[in-house]
């Protein structure tokens, strides 16, 4: 992966602080809106800089959660209004527009 920079980082954090409530975007999306090259990248900054985020609203592009983060990503998601079914939010319904 190449050198992340400081500009990508707060160009991902500010996309991630813009998902209101109750919807939801991809690393997909976010890399596409940040003008990245790859959703890897999106994933690398928001393990590494995203506990004061709500991180909880990005998705894998099937809708999934992440799995070591399922469980509490579905259920902060659910008090937003999100509903997730068979454990995928349905992204058509949720889906944030940047």
């Amino acid at each position: 992966m190449p050198p992340i920079t400081d500009d990508q980082v707060e160009s991902v954090r500010a996309l991630v602080a813009a998902i209101p409530p109750g919807r939801v975007s991809t690393y997909g999306d976010i890399a596409a809106a940040a003008g990245l090259p790859s959703a890897r990248i999106v994933g690398w900054i928001m393990r590494t800089d995203s506990s004061d985020l709500p991180w909880h609203r990005v998705l894998r592009a099937s809708g999934e959660p992440a799995p070591h983060l399922r469980t509490e990503q579905l259920e902060r998601l659910r008090a937003e209004g999100v509903l997730a079914v068979d454990g995928r939010v349905p992204l058509r319904q949720y889906r944030h527009a940047f």
